[in-house]
């Protein structure tokens, strides 16, 4: 057999031109031991985060392939836990920039994540409606809870309770009891969806943002409050007789669901409303870690800054206003006032100020500083990053603009690309500016401004640059300078396309008003300076009878093909301009279009979602291929070869050959639409933009690549997703109720369970050749040498009761339960037995009793009908008690030395241990500039 053609594969580079996506949300993260200078923002699959002081990168937290829908640090601001559209969370670790933990449990994207303020436990929402719990300690899951009807938009754990609030876009908010895992109460005072909540003045006051300018505030009390049975059920709302906040009138408004048995536990009123300025839906609510400052935005540039009063601002508020009373009360000579003196919720909830940003904000996070300045980061739609400082002591606190990270990046989608000659200069264009990148570094070398973009290229020498733009004009611009050189009127319309003629002396132009025009670089002297600069004249004109989309030159300047939005393409002569063919077959406008390197191929991509390969000699159609799923919207060849690569608003990138007409491998990476693509000169490179704000950069590996391999893992990639769409398995004796298991089936845990079931199997092999070897040696009298398993040789020689332990202790814990569950049954009655032997033994008692009792749990009926079997549970029985009662001794004595150890040292340094070094350090600091500014005011 033949060789067959070799391909070499094109791997993803680098992604750049993107300084955060609008996906998910902006969170003040702690390095160097720094807090309120770097930010962490999603960046498609990646989560980028920047030192807003300088306008660094400096640190990548690499995703996989899945974009990132949702961000939460954790409160020891070493951790950030991650969410991805595809439902998978990932904890990593800020120090290092690893992911240590991986959670996978929803069905599609994750959209809310929060952690307990001991950052013990995470729960996450998701747009399955489902809340899930888990145990970031012992990185399982803990339990599914289900009510919800549609996306859960907002979660949120109660410090000193046990409870859990969710609200989501189904108008409901529900309250949860994590001890007995159901929902005992419902708030269901919301015409439209709930957007965002969050917990004030020391979790006693609920505040709900919806589809509406009100935020509803909500008073909290709880169980242990209500002592005195004389007194009132829930608190006297304090504003709830004042005439700025807004009467709960309608019956709906306060109808709670399950009214008596939840009053058990927690009491929630309505006590008015806060009104925003914005009048459409809250986008984004939530409060600084300190619950003095809470913040709003809706669908616009403005962020609604408002201070909560603490208790004893309350107190000082409401003294003030007595003594007021009385002042007026004894001018009015009246007898001693009213004592029921309260403030109203707009007292006590005040506006401080509105931030306009520069463009609509997408999610926002505060922090507030050890200086007392409130500081904002706003992550804009228009890729920036803000950074607003609110400086609270003034009379009139306005915010102040710091820092704006925005060189990374385009603030619009990127329409056209070009390489240099050299294959080192990248250039990019959307509706604003001009970029040109060095592709080595990825860094932005010139900024240059705009009108709306459509096509460009370098001119020969890479000194100037040309771009078309949407309202018919040609700009040369120079890079020395990073000024526009000259602006022509060409097009009466847009200049869709722009194309270099093959002798380098000039350049094609096709637009929106039917014209072709032909243009030749000219040196001109210029007024202001003794040098000639390099100008465009207009040489040639081409009529035509519809829009033109696309122009592309022969390699021998021979024949010029046009697009026309008639579905067809033109082939004329380029020095007579007569009419030479016509290639039609498309149902949709071709967009785009090229020719090969020695002129015999021309391969078209149209809106059809087709590619047609055509030859030149005699316009006869070689081949349709079905290319994308969507419009093709750019289309190249690779020089000097019949590869082509075409980009789809799929998404996709893809790799075809022309001359076999196979699709050779498909570039994955993008999110959104891919707008347009480039190759360098050389054709090791790919650079490609798409509507996701990013552009990413792919190499050209020395890797052959065997299209029969790649089918193979295609269809491996397709197995592997039909697996996690498949039905759960069902837990027998298990209610389909409000909770269940957190995690769920996926490659991993099958693959799991299959390495368990291998060992299991190796371990029944070994056991039944060690008895036939022992009968051997008996009758031999003497004793035989028995030959060691390989796989235990590799693991140094150990028994095969251990190997089954290994392979135990390697599957994730956050899999353990989900790899148990498509465990088949024949397998556990061993699995039982071994468990028995090791906790003897007394080796890893918590992870064999966490899979002991989910076996048992799932498999009840199974076990207690197997006669065979109740010996082994008998003995489990009494080991299991016995080995836990003796690490739990272990443990309680190392918890009490631990305690004593901290108690002597407390004593003998007369010092407080463990305390947060950085609030010591920081008040330490302030006191020396109050003792210099002392010394100052002395001298």
């Amino acid at each position: 057999m033949g060789l067959t053609r070799q391909y070499l594969r094109y791997e993803p580079a680098a992604l750049f031109g993107l300084v955060a996506s609008a996906r998910a949300g902006v969170a003040f993260v702690a390095l160097r031991g720094e807090r309120g200078r770097y930010v962490a923002v999603p960046a498609c699959e990646h989560v980028f985060v920047w030192d807003t002081r300088k306008g660094e990168k400096v640190l990548i937290l690499k995703g996989l392939k899945q974009e990132v829908s949702c961000l939460c640090p954790s409160p020891d601001a070493l951790h950030l836990a991650v969410g991805y559209e595809d439902g998978a969370i990932r904890v990593f670790n800020l120090l290092s920039g690893e992911s240590t933990v991986t959670f996978n449990g929803h069905r599609a994207a994750v959209t809310a994540l929060q952690y307990d303020h001991l950052g013990g436990r995470l729960v996450s929402g998701s747009k399955d409606t489902e809340v899930i719990v888990w145990d970031v300690i012992n990185e399982s899951g803990l339990y599914r809870l289900r009510g919800h009807k549609d996306v859960i938009t907002e979660v949120l754990f109660l410090k000193e309770k046990n409870l859990l609030v969710t609200c989501a876009k189904d108008t409901l908010v529900k309250w949860w009891d994590l001890d007995t895992q159901h929902c005992f109460k419902t708030l269901v005072g919301h015409r439209a969806e709930v957007w965002g909540m969050a917990l004030l003045s020391e979790e006693t006051r609920l505040i709900t943002g919806s589809a509406d300018s009100e935020l509803r505030v909500w008073d909290l009390t709880y169980l242990q409050e209500v002592k005195d049975p004389d007194e009132p059920e829930s608190k006297k709302s304090k504003g709830s007789s004042s005439p700025g906040a807004e009467e709960n009138t309608e019956e709906d408004e306060t109808l709670e669901l399950d009214e008596h048995p939840e009053e058990r536990i927690v009491k929630c009123s309505k006590v008015g409303s806060i009104m925003r300025e914005g009048r459409d839906r809250v986008v984004t609510l939530g409060t600084d870690r300190t619950g003095k400052f809470l913040a709003c935005h809706g669908t616009d540039a403005v962020l609604e800054v408002f201070s909560v009063l603490s208790e004893e601002e309350i107190q000082k508020k409401l003294e003030k206003k007595m003594k007021k009373a009385r002042k007026k009360a004894k001018q009015n000579s009246k007898e001693e006032p009213e004592r029921n003196v309260e403030l109203s919720l707009q007292e006590e909830i005040q506006r401080v100020t509105n931030v306009k940003a520069s463009s609509k904000i997408k999610s926002f996070d505060l922090i507030l500083s050890p200086k007392g300045e409130l500081k904002m980061v706003l992550l804009l739609q228009n890729n920036v990053i803000e950074l607003y400082n609110l400086d609270l002591s003034a009379q009139v606190p306005q915010a102040v603009r710091v820092s704006r990270i925005t060189i990374g990046g385009h603030r619009s989608d990127v329409r056209t690309l070009a390489f240099s000659s050299d294959n080192i200069a990248i250039l990019s264009a959307a509706a604003e500016s001009v970029k040109i990148w060095n592709r080595s570094t990825l860094q932005c070398i010139r900024t240059m401004e705009c009108e709306y973009a459509l096509c460009s290229l370098f001119v020969p020498g890479d000194r100037q640059v040309i771009i078309g733009t949407k309202t018919g004009k040609l700009q040369l611009y120079d890079l020395a300078s990073g000024s526009l050189m000259e602006t022509l009127d060409a097009h009466d319309g847009a200049v869709w396309s722009i194309a270099l003629s093959p002798d380098q002396h000039g350049f094609v132009t096709g637009g929106a008003d039917k014209c072709v025009k032909f243009w030749e670089f000219e040196l001109v002297k210029d007024e202001s300076s003794v040098q000639k600069r390099l100008s465009m004249k207009h040489v040639r004109i081409l009529q035509l009878d519809e829009d033109v989309l696309c122009v592309r030159y022969s390699p021998n300047q021979k024949l010029l093909a046009v697009s026309l939005l008639d579905c067809t393409v033109k082939v004329f002569y380029v020095d007579t301009l007569k009419f030479f063919l016509s290639l039609y077959g498309h149902k949709l406008p071709v967009l785009c279009m090229d020719i090969c390197y020695d002129g015999t191929l021309i391969v078209t991509g149209s809106a059809d979602r087709n590619v047609k390969i055509w030859g030149l000699d005699f316009g006869d159609c070689h081949r349709s291929l079905f290319a994308h799923d969507d419009s093709v919207m750019y289309l190249q060849f690779v020089p000097k070869s019949h590869l082509f690569f075409t980009a789809g608003k799929d998404s996709k990138i893809k790799q075809w050959d022309a001359d076999k007409f196979e699709h050779i491998q498909t570039l994955e990476g993008h999110h959104q639409e891919v707008w347009c693509l480039a190759l360098s000169p050389n054709g090791d490179y790919v650079v490609s933009a798409s509507h996701d704000k990013s552009l990413r950069l792919w190499e050209r590996t020395r890797e052959p690549l065997i299209l029969e391999e790649e089918r193979e893992m295609q269809r491996e990639a397709e197995y592997e997703e039909s697996v996690a769409k498949e039905e759960q398995p069902v837990v027998a004796g298990e209610r389909q109720g409000e909770t269940g298991l957190a995690g769920k089936k996926t490659i991993e845990t099958i693959k799991a369970a299959e390495r368990i079931m291998e060992a299991i199997e190796l371990y029944r092999e070994e056991m039944a050749k060690l008895k036939e070897h022992n009968a051997i040696c008996k009758a031999a009298g003497k004793e035989v040498p028995f030959p060691v398993n390989p796989i235990l040789r590799a693991y140094g020689n150990i028994t095969p009761s251990a190997y089954v332990l290994e392979v135990f202790k390697k599957v994730k814990s956050s899999e353990l339960e989900e790899s148990l569950l498509v465990l088949p049954f024949s397998y556990v009655p061993d699995l039982l037995r071994l468990f028995n032997e090791y906790i003897q033994l007394g080796s890893d008692i918590e992870l064999l009793c966490r899979a002991l009792l989910f076996l048992l749990k799932i498999h009840f009926g199974q076990i207690t009908s197997n006669q065979m079997l109740v010996t082994v549970i008998e003995n489990l029985k009494k080991t299991t008690i016995s080995r836990v009662s003796e690490a739990r001794d272990v443990l309680g004595f190392n918890v009490a030395g631990l305690q004593f150890l901290k108690r002597e040292i407390e004593a003998k340094d007369e010092v407080t241990f463990f305390a947060d070094a950085t609030e010591r350090f920081e008040e330490k600091k302030r006191k020396r500039k109050k003792k210099e500014k002392m010394v100052l005011a002395v001298l």
